[in-house]
């Protein structure tokens, strides 16, 4: 059984992955044997020692993902320093806050491009890229709460992500029968960058820690295991899911 889970030699493309959910993903999906190539615009230099500590290749590919035309060349950078990617993680996101009557174009935007733009195109050279190279691979969006609930005062994140929960299923419908699988895990309320007002704001996070049923933000390395899955053999028939990482909220 734990052959389904080795990624030995697997490449998986990674954006985001410099802090917090993404580069714990890097670091689980590292543990099970892949080679990592980090997309972003900091340089992620924990994460590169931590991958490299567990004797895995690494590449870090500087890309501003607010710039959805990047996306070709990113997925070029990865084939020619480590092979075509096996393993797409589409973790890369930002949030704007604000009321939605105040909300402006450019917040909108923003948003937009790196969540759910720069996703898709950067989800269609990947799957180019496995195609090219006769083979298939998995593609593992990030999606959210509120690919479910509505939020407040994040319109475009909340539509990002309900964006990303719908692409997840078109990509799995068109790309299934091809040998790509296309999937989403919607993290919960994590302890990351994102989440620092919601945490810093006492009502809000009691109220927040009051629904959770594990009784805590998630951790990071939370996340770990449900990548691992959906990049490994084991998800093999798994395609369109949006799998919830979430202590229960969804359950509540």
């Amino acid at each position: 059984m734990s052959n389904l889970f080795d990624l030995t030699g697997k490449v998986a493309l990674v954006t985001g992955a410099n802090t917090g959910l993404g580069q714990a993903i890097a670091e689980a999906l590292a543990a099970a044997g892949c080679n990592i190539a980090a997309a972003g615009r900091s340089p992620p230099n924990d994460t590169e020692a931590a991958v490299r500590a567990l004797g895995r290749r690494f590449l870090t590919i500087e890309a501003d993902l607010s710039d959805p035309g990047l996306a070709p060349s990113v997925v070029q950078a990865c084939v020619d320093g480590l092979g075509a990617p096996d393993i797409l993680v589409n973790n890369a996101g930002i949030i704007r806050r604000n009321d939605a009557l105040e909300f402006t174009e450019d917040d909108w935007d923003a948003v937009m491009n790196v969540n759910l733009k720069s996703a898709f195109f950067l989800a269609q050279s990947a799957a180019k890229a496995m195609l090219a190279a006769g083979k298939g691979g998995k593609i593992i969006n990030i999606a959210s709460m509120l690919s479910f609930q509505g939020g407040i005062r994040v319109a475009s994140y909340t539509a990002s992500k309900s964006g990303i929960a719908g692409l997840t299923k078109l990509l799995a419908n068109e790309w299934a029968a091809k040998g790509i699988n296309v999937n989403a895990i919607a993290p919960g309320y994590f302890a990351t960058n994102n989440t620092e007002v919601l945490r810093n704001d006492e009502g809000r996070s009691k109220e927040i820690l009051g629904r959770i049923p594990a009784g805590r933000w998630g951790k990071a390395s939370d996340l770990g295991g449900a990548a691992v899955f959906l990049a490994s053999s084991a998800s093999d028939y798994v395609h369109g899911t949006i799998l919830p990482v979430d202590g229960g909220w969804l359950a509540r």
